[in-house]
């Protein structure tokens, strides 16, 4: 939930408010979109949402914690248990392959069964063939595919995606937003994405517009 929730950052030329007055509530397990044009505030919305960064006046809650009341060591405990991200250029780390990446945040929880459950999430999104190549040895779908079930590994409650198709043709961005929309149904994560795909916005419960920092429509699907 955000409530009355702006971001200002200061530049060359003085304060530059990029979000206003936002408010909007995420119900569990629900699809929800955030759309509008470039500029319009989509993505540091999401990243406030995320726990990411902080905002600079208003107040927003990640399953039940303010985060404006917790330092940035507390938000990070709170997004390695409760948060998963998936980001448009993948964020794969090039010396390791698909199941090390996918077994990162579990190994930095210190979990004994990290393998295991990488290869789990690699099945999941159907790469257990491509677990040993590295990033560059993959498809941008692939990669795609890999950062998925890297944010899905250690079961989220929330999945945040921000523009997940962007770097993909219109065949495969289809593909992993299928993926998406299933993880989402099959295990009643809450999934929040960014996107300028109409189409993809289309299939979410419920959706807001931005406009240079404010809310302008909102409305849900059936």
């Amino acid at each position: 939930m955000a409530c009355d929730v702006s971001k200002s950052v200061v530049g060359p030329e003085g304060a530059l408010d990029i979000l206003r007055g936002v408010n909007l509530q995420i119900l569990p397990g629900e699809s929800f979109a955030i759309v509008g044009a470039s500029g319009s505030g989509k993505t540091t919305l999401l990243g406030l949402l995320a726990g990411l960064d902080t905002s600079s006046s208003g107040s927003i809650h990640l399953d039940g914690h303010a985060l404006e009341s917790l330092d940035e060591e507390a938000r990070a405990d709170l997004r390695r248990r409760l948060v998963g991200f998936v980001f448009q250029s993948f964020h794969l780390l090039p010396a390791l392959t698909a199941e090390e990446n996918v077994m990162l945040p579990l190994e930095l929880e210190g979990a004994s069964d990290a393998r295991s459950r990488a290869r789990q999430a690699l099945d999941a999104v159907g790469l257990t063939s491509r677990r040993r190549h590295y990033p560059a040895q993959l498809s941008g779908g692939e990669q795609q595919r890999v950062a998925i079930a890297r944010a899905f590994v250690h079961g989220p409650r929330v999945l945040f995606a921000d523009e997940p198709t962007g770097n993909l043709d219109q065949r495969t961005g289809h593909h992993i937003c299928d993926l998406l929309f299933a993880l989402n149904r099959d295990h009643h994560t809450t999934l929040v994405l960014v996107t300028h795909d109409a189409e993809l916005a289309a299939r979410c419960d419920r959706r807001i517009e931005l406009e240079e920092g404010r809310v302008v429509a909102a409305g849900a699907h059936s």
